[in-house]
């Protein structure tokens, strides 16, 4: 991602500065997982996966993943760790949700599933489209990131919504509770990753990580949601 300042890419050169940046900034001497959050095709799979056996090498970074790529992508990343005989890609950071299921099922999940790679989604709440509280233009004021939610205002968004509105009341649950736990009732599913801006939030998506929807729920949501 661009961070401005011309930092941004995957070149060797610049990983290296970055995770010397990072270790000051978390005052550690290690990250448990670190990530390369969007392809770069301007540099090669070899040089990057390169930089990063180093630093696993020299214990500053533990493991590392791949965030926001494509299926072929992933896939000549695997290839080439393999081919390297260096650390691959351990975990995939998507966007997937309720309402966004087409691109990461159709091609990305047979393939993290048959190479075991863990799986954290985000915008687990579709960027709070989710819960529930953006049900018309009205509600857009909300938050900032209320502007967004109009692409999810239509006959299919509505239909997802009534499901889990309608799960939600049977198991005395809120709908955000209800989308968590269909995520991580997904085969191949590690953890969504969620966000939250107060106390309460917090403890609406705790509660989500303890609701497990039977087969019932779960074939419903999958088909109010069909795409």
């Amino acid at each position: 991602m661009d961070m401005g300042d011309g930092k941004k890419g995957l070149a060797q050169r610049y990983i290296a500065k970055e995770v010397e940046d990072s270790l000051k900034r978390l005052q550690t001497d290690h990250i448990d997982l670190y990530q390369s959050h969007q392809d770069d095709p301007d540099v090669p799979l070899e040089e990057t996966l390169d930089a990063y056996a180093r630093l696993v090498k020299q214990g500053k970074v533990r493991a590392i993943g791949a965030s926001n790529y494509k299926a072929g992508r992933l896939y000549q990343a695997l290839t080439v760790s393999k081919n390297l005989g260096v650390p691959r890609y351990e975990c995939l950071q998507p966007n997937y949700n309720l309402y966004d299921r087409e691109d990461y099922e159709t091609l990305l999940e047979p393939l993290v599933r048959d190479k075991n790679i863990g799986v954290i989604p985000y915008f687990s709440l579709a960027a709070g489209f989710l819960t529930g509280k953006y049900r018309s233009e009205a509600d857009f004021t909300k938050s900032p990131r209320g502007g967004n939610m109009k692409k999810y205002l239509n006959d299919r968004g509505f239909r997802i919504l009534k499901a889990l509105d309608e799960a939600a009341k049977e198991l005395l649950a809120t709908p955000a509770q209800v989308a968590l736990a269909w995520l991580i009732a997904r085969p191949g599913i590690t953890a969504p990753i969620a966000s939250a801006t107060s106390l309460a939030q917090f403890n609406d998506l705790l509660e989500g990580t303890r609701l497990e929807l039977d087969e019932v729920t779960i074939r419903k949501l999958n088909e109010a949601s069909a795409y």
